[in-house]
């Protein structure tokens, strides 16, 4: 018999009201969109505040301005966002015809990166072509730089996405995929990973992440992961001057190894002394030290590592958080989409940014092998940015055409400053007397 003392059973209550609660908040028809829009302009502002704290030093060392880098940063980030916008503005058809001269423009830029940096490396010196050469990854034309691989990632999505499309059910035929995904994927994966193999890994995940999305055949994947096991480990060990891809993957194994700080082999235990150093809630905004010439690549690659130093864990848990809303909310934009080529580009992304986090991350805390991939939206890096929110913006357009999402953006009334805007004037009075009145 059940007593007044008996537990109360209001703590469970209070569980399933707060389910209840977020089951609501998700399931209103423009979740997804402000879901995006709210992780993804977070990861940004936490990426320029960082940048700033990373970057102010040796800036002032360098020129006497500790804006200097920021400024470039900012300028990527308005220039990202005037893409965002427009990316999530243009229809599914314009990005289908775009895919074809963008995954041939990838193409082009690729083969001259990798060629000048072979001709380079057998001279010793970088080739000049007027204000055109190519500096390791980097594509210079006068005072502009970017880098092809991070193009090569968004072309792949489009062109990919809109292939699967056009050949929908018959992807599980071994002969549709050969002809022409598989042969000119793989192509790709061995133009960008001669120089930049983390970026090649990242092109893989996204390509997987393409194959899944379309229900691509399971054993499917066994042969991918294989080949590309192959090819990683054909790119480390055969081209001459990449010997830092080994030393990355023996310090992975070994960290004691140290030998040679100026080859930058003690990244990985640098990287993890500035995790140790910030404990719970960090040193503080900008008072870490291992920043300063200590941790390489410290603006770049392992910027997560100062997130770690200046904002601690509740820093890295933020970011952690961030990505994982990004995750969630992207794989939902697919599952609800009408729009199977939406459907693709949005799970292709998704798997894109969060497939780079994981390999920069992991590198950082030493669960895995330095890439060298920079953390999306976080890193220093303009063109990576800039692309990073294009790619960001088409997936914003797979969420504004859900269902539910579309009919709500159009049913909902435009605000007090639009309608301000384009309310039509009241007509004059006439002469000797009042306006007339308005009919309804």
């Amino acid at each position: 018999m059940r007593t007044e003392t008996d537990a109360s059973p209001e703590p469970r209550v209070v569980r399933t009201g707060a389910l209840a609660l977020l089951r609501g908040i998700l399931d209103r028809p423009l979740a997804s969109y402000y879901l995006l829009l709210s992780s993804v302009g977070l990861l940004v502002l936490i990426g320029l505040v960082m940048v700033f704290s990373v970057t102010s030093l040796d800036a002032y060392a360098q020129t006497g301005n500790p804006f200097t880098a920021i400024l470039r940063q900012l300028l990527s980030a308005i220039v990202g966002l005037l893409a965002f916008w427009l990316f999530q503005r243009l229809p599914a058809r314009t990005f289908r015809v775009l895919s074809r001269p963008l995954i041939f423009l990838a193409f082009l830029l690729m083969i001259f990166v990798d060629l000048m940096a072979w001709l380079s490396a057998r001279r010793g010196s970088a080739i000049h072509l007027g204000p055109v050469y190519v500096d390791d990854l980097w594509l210079h034309i006068g005072s502009q730089q970017m880098q092809p691989a991070e193009l090569a990632k968004l072309a792949l999505v489009l062109w990919g996405a809109d292939v699967l499309v056009r050949k929908g059910k018959r992807i599980i035929v071994w002969r549709e995929l050969l002809t022409p995904l598989f042969p000119v994927a793989g192509l790709l994966f061995l133009l960008v990973g001669y120089n930049d193999l983390g970026s090649m890994i990242c092109l893989v995940l996204l390509f997987v992440g393409l194959l899944w999305a379309a229900g691509a055949r399971a054993r499917i994947f066994t042969w991918i992961g294989a080949v590309t096991l192959t090819g990683v480990v054909a790119l480390i060990l055969l081209p001459a001057g990449k010997d830092y891809r080994l030393d990355r993957l023996k310090v992975f194994f070994d960290p004691s190894v140290d030998p040679d700080a100026q080859a930058g082999r003690y990244q990985y235990l640098r990287g993890l002394w500035a995790l140790a150093n910030g404990g719970w809630f960090g040193v503080g905004l900008g008072e870490g030290h291992l920043k300063w010439g200590i941790v390489p690549n410290a603006h770049n690659d392992f910027i997560f590592a100062i997130v770690a130093e200046e904002l601690g864990v509740v820093g890295c848990v933020v970011v952690l958080l961030l990505f994982s809303v990004l995750a969630y909310t992207g794989l939902r934009i697919a599952r609800r989409v009408d729009d199977p080529f939406r459907a693709l580009v949005a799970a292709g992304i998704t798997i894109w940014f969060v497939g780079q986090a994981i390999v920069n991350i992991g590198g950082v805390v030493g669960v895995m092998p330095i890439t060298g991939l920079p953390l999306p939206f976080i890193s220093d890096g303009g063109s990576a940015l800039v692309v990073a929110l294009a790619a960001a913006g088409m997936l914003v357009a797979s969420a504004r055409a859900e269902p539910d999402a579309a009919e709500a953006l159009h049913a909902r009334p435009p605000s007090k400053w639009m309608r301000l805007l384009w309310a039509p004037l009241p007509p004059l009075p006439r002469e000797g007397g009042t306006a007339p009145r308005r009919s309804n």
